[in-house]
């Protein structure tokens, strides 16, 4: 579905944002299912609520707050989005991901994007962290793409690459702190696979996401991620396992949304600690080697 909003439409948003906010973000964070508590950590912190800002969406799934919050993290100038939108809710993906050409228009450069996904890596465990390396955009195989329709040159190329999707040296620099930290646990890193959803997956469907080369499942963030390379933001995130994603057929487990956020709320401190840590170590991209 073509995209409905103009480039005036973001520059409004944009310009409401900075005539309200104090601080100039350098980097935007998404928090995920449950992982809102990073919001938390910001200091010298300016709520608004979604409903307050103009064209913004409106969250409406559990563990989603529907507050955007700026100020520091770890003394970097940010902006976090406490609570993101789906497809499933019934919003076209322009829609979706229209924060984040508003953060491209208010000055961000890094894109931090965090979800609670579903392990399909057989090594991965409860509450391990998966640095996204990669991921399979398994809506846009049907022609759900957020860029479809006129291609606005103000905001990057027609047929933007997604190769190097998420930065490099920011997951080098991942892998450091997270030695840093002394985690018993090592950092995992894969594929990550987006599904429409809201239905969980099948065993059939969990096979075959498998075969396809992913480690982890969700039904987010890829909008997102093509969206900000093709206005050219830098990219990293990270996938929090909260369950084991059900494949054979003689198992009584079943995933549920509950859960998910129950399993968030208990590993979740390590990711927003590690997140927060990492932002001093966050240079602009003009910087970055």
């Amino acid at each position: 579905m073509e995209n409905k909003f103009t480039y005036e439409d973001y520059q409004e948003t944009a310009e409401w944002l900075l005539s309200h906010a104090n601080h100039r973000p350098e980097v935007a964070v998404i928090c995920g299912s449950g992982l809102g508590g990073l919001a938390d950590k910001v200091t010298q912190a300016q709520t608004f609520d979604y409903s307050d800002i103009p064209n913004f969406p409106q969250s409406t799934v559990p563990g989603h707050a529907g507050q955007l919050v700026f100020g520091y993290l770890n003394g970097r100038a940010c902006v976090v989005m406490k609570g993101r939108f789906h497809l499933y809710e019934g919003y076209p993906l322009w829609k979706v991901t229209f924060p984040v050409r508003v953060f491209k228009l208010l000055g961000v450069d890094t894109l931090v994007v965090t979800n609670a996904a579903g392990g399909l890596n057989p090594k991965f465990e409860v509450g391990d962290i998966m640095l996204i390396r990669d991921h399979i955009n398994l809506p846009g195989f049907s022609g759900q793409n957020p860029l479809i329709g006129p291609n606005e040159e103000r905001f990057g190329v027609r047929f933007p690459p997604m190769s190097d999707a998420y930065d490099r040296h920011l997951r080098q620099m991942a892998h450091f702190n997270w030695k840093q930290m002394g985690e018993e646990r090592e950092l995992q890193e894969g594929t990550y696979v987006m599904l429409a959803g809201p239905n969980f997956e099948t065993v059939a469907e969990s096979r075959l996401l498998q075969k396809l080369g992913a480690d982890a499942v969700g039904m987010s963030t890829v909008p997102e991620v093509i969206v900000a390379r093709h206005c050219g933001l830098r990219v990293f995130g990270f996938s929090l396992i909260t369950n084991k994603v059900v494949m054979n057929y003689e198992t009584l487990e079943k995933a549920n949304h509950e859960e998910v956020l129950e399993a968030g709320k208990q590993a979740a401190q390590k990711l927003e600690q590690f997140v927060s840590s990492l932002m001093s170590n966050i240079v602009p991209s003009s910087n970055a080697s």
